[in-house]
């Protein structure tokens, strides 16, 4: 059975997630686009756009026993053509929420990590309540955490 191109894409995303909670640095840097342009930026922390730079922050992070397990939800593939695709989702961490974004380029026929942003969600996963229902114009956001 042949996988779609957005299974492909979900496949590399839950792949990057798979070696952030193993603390898995080799899995990381394997993910990572070689030749295409790249970005990162961590909750906190200034952008990075040097590969370089970036592994060794997800060495870093990784490196850390402390550092947090993420539990993903709602991961959903925006595709930008046939060459790139952006997956939108949230990343939980214990009750906090955070706002991921990561793009993804097809580099020598594989799905590569070019870019991953994650920034919290004002509030906490507690208030959230009924998913379905329209927000009021003057309530905050769902969310809440940094990895």
């Amino acid at each position: 059975m042949t996988m779609s191109v957005e299974q492909a894409v979900l496949a590399v995303n839950r792949a990057f997630y798979a070696a952030f909670r193993q603390r898995d640095a080799r899995a990381m840097r394997a993910l990572w686009a070689r030749r295409s342009p790249v970005a990162c930026i961590h909750p906190g922390w200034p952008p990075l756009t040097d590969r370089t730079q970036i592994l060794k922050s997800w060495t870093d992070i990784l490196a850390n026993p402390s550092s947090p397990q993420v539990v993903c939800h709602g991961e959903q593939v925006l595709m930008l053509g046939t060459t790139a695709a952006m997956v939108v989702l949230v990343e939980v961490i214990e009750d906090h929420a955070l706002s991921a974004t990561n793009i993804l380029v097809l580099e020598d026929g594989e799905w590569r990590l070019v870019h991953h942003q994650a920034s919290p969600l004002a509030g906490t996963l507690q208030d959230e309540g009924d998913e379905g229902a329209e927000p009021d114009d003057d309530e905050a956001p769902p969310g809440g955490l940094l990895h």
